[in-house]
């Protein structure tokens, strides 16, 4: 195990290693595979007794039902998130949160009552945020959101929503004419069309979410009409720190297996990490790994802090692992030999994740364009 930037209290070992062993007992690498085709991927339980174990709560405030660990509500996250990233665990953790941490923050009476069931893990809520070509672009955000008297009224596509077959509730970004607006929306809503999507991923579910005029009271709007810019970036910030954290974990597994399969083999009486070429291969993932350890704690805390510097933070953060994380569990396949490319090692699982998750909340390229448009603004600015 990597040694983590951050020194973690007793609480937050303790916290981690919980999680480490449910998802042990509980998702094993072979049951994951034997899920690859259930609809929803996981055991009825498995998502409530996540809840009683805080996956769903760190980022609400304590008289809301929520609670840090220690201190930092986003730093405790990242660390259930490295190990659903390790485990290749099912679940929505990313998406789940970041609805929790907006009702939490910015909704109604109403809409924080839903937060009991969502944070015990009986009800899954999921972020609508992302868009199909052309509005394929990171915050590229088309879906029409209209006023009409005392509704709103919701036309558009979102594409890719994790576990929105699961979930009770949609949180939807999408545009008035004055700006970017959030509604909370019930799955059950009439217009509403989910259709799953099948992706390298075998252990999560995602899927292409329809609105069809879709009509709600406006007490569904989260926040402001118009004026959710700024949450809709926290809560972009908060999805890419998890996510990192996950591909961080499934890279630091996929090292871990690789380094002990070198030991393990030998060539010409030998093993095979006792040759030179093999040891700069493992040098260079090793520093890519720990980079990555490092800038995306560097970025939750950043987060997590409301630092000024948390989107460039973020934005290198993606990049980077998006990158050299893909080359890491390439190498390691490769390293594997033959069984590296088999269905029936676990190997696979963890590159799956990896892919998928460099995709999500924007591509490396995504993010170096974003990194770029940053320190143009502030040159300008200066």
């Amino acid at each position: 195990m990597s040694i983590l930037r951050f020194e973690l209290s007793a609480d937050q070992e303790f916290f981690r290693e919980t999680t480490d062993r449910f998802l042990t007992e509980n998702a094993p690498m072979a049951e994951l595979r034997r899920l690859r085709d259930d609809p929803v991927g996981f055991r009825d339980d498995y998502w409530v007794r996540g809840g009683d174990l805080g996956w769903t709560s760190v980022l609400v405030s304590e008289d809301l039902g929520g609670g840090t660990i220690g201190g930092l509500g986003l730093v405790d996250l990242t660390l259930v998130a490295h190990e659903f990233g390790r485990h290749a665990a099912p679940g929505p953790l990313a998406a789940t949160n970041v609805v929790a941490a907006t009702l939490g923050e910015v909704g109604t009476e109403a809409q924080t009552a839903l937060l009991k069931d969502l944070l015990a893990g009986q009800s899954i809520a999921t972020w609508c945020f992302a868009e199909p070509p052309p509005n394929g672009g990171l915050g590229a955000v088309a879906l029409d959101v209209r006023l009409d008297l005392e509704e709103v009224v919701l036309n558009g596509v979102k594409r890719p929503v994790e576990s929105a077959g699961q979930a009770d509730h949609l949180l939807v970004t999408g545009r008035t004419d004055t700006g970017l607006t959030q509604v909370l929306v019930p799955r059950a809503t009439p217009g509403i069309s989910v259709t799953p999507m099948h992706t390298v991923d075998l252990t999560r579910r995602f899927s292409v979410v329809s609105f069809d005029n879709v009509r709600l009271p406006a007490t569904a709007v989260v926040g402001e009409v118009g004026q959710a810019e700024l949450q809709v970036e926290r809560q972009l910030q908060r999805a890419i720190v998890v996510v990192n954290a996950e591909a961080v974990g499934a890279m630091q597994a996929a090292f871990d297996m690789t380094v002990e399969w070198a030991f393990d083999r030998y060539s010409f009486g030998r093993p095979l990490a006792s040759y030179q070429a093999l040891k700069h291969r493992f040098a260079d993932m090793k520093a890519w790994l720990e980079a990555s350890h490092g800038i995306n704690d560097e970025a939750a805390e950043a987060v997590a802090l409301g630092s000024p510097d948390a989107a460039e933070l973020v934005s290198a953060a993606k990049a980077f692992i998006g990158q050299f994380g893909g080359e890491l569990l390439q190498d390691c396949v490769q390293l594997h030999g033959g069984i590296g490319v088999t269905f029936e090692h676990d190997l696979h699982l963890l590159l799956r994740r990896h892919t998928v998750n460099r995709a999500l909340y924007g591509t490396p390229a995504d993010h170096r364009q974003r990194l770029t448009d940053l320190i143009e603004q502030q040159e300008h600015a200066a």
